[in-house]
């Protein structure tokens, strides 16, 4: 898409970039949760925080925001997306460089906020019991009929390599346009 290195604080991610603007770029997830979990990040890499933002790069960096999110919930159809960010060590950033993710949702996906709200431990095993029975029985009803994956947890989720990166990152770029052109 870009003949310009690209970097993710100090990776390089050229490559899995789908979308870039004056200061702000789009890239597809090393990690994702689910299918379409896409991550928007400014060209600055050192970039820490929302705050760190100039005036300029904020309004660019909100309307990629706005643009990524219309195209994402539009390309894989869902019904609703999650917009996160994650913004110092202490709310959970893991990379020293601000991004935003862009996380599809759907009805039947089995994860609204019930399972972010905080457990009281002696009902811990039966909030767990009743967690996973949800989750086997939305497997059991969906996974034939729908071409989308249950979010997994960090320890099940692996690395991509860089080619499968690169394909969705170019098949991206090309439905953007598409999208943008209507």
């Amino acid at each position: 898409m870009t003949t310009t290195e690209i970097f993710f604080y100090k990776f390089l991610v050229t490559k899995q970039v789908f979308f870039k603007s004056k200061y702000t770029y789009a890239l597809v997830n090393l990690k994702p949760l689910v299918p379409g979990h896409v991550l928007v990040v400014p060209l600055r890499t050192n970039i820490l925080r929302f705050a760190d933002l100039s005036s300029e790069e904020s309004i660019d960096y909100m309307n990629t925001l706005q643009l990524i999110h219309k195209f994402i919930q539009h390309i894989y159809k869902a019904d609703a997306l999650n917009i996160a960010i994650q913004d110092g060590p202490e709310s959970g950033q893991s990379v020293p460089h601000l991004h935003t993710h862009i996380i599809p949702r759907y009805k039947t996906d089995g994860y609204g906020d019930s399972i972010y709200t905080k457990l009281e431990v002696e009902d811990l095993e039966t909030q767990y019991e009743e967690f996973f029975a949800r989750k086997n029985s939305y497997r059991e009803a969906y996974e034939d009929k729908v071409d989308k994956e249950l979010a997994k947890s960090d320890s099940d989720r692996v690395p991509r390599d860089e080619a499968t990166m690169a394909k969705e990152a170019n098949w991206l770029a090309q439905e953007l346009e598409k999208f943008k052109g209507n």
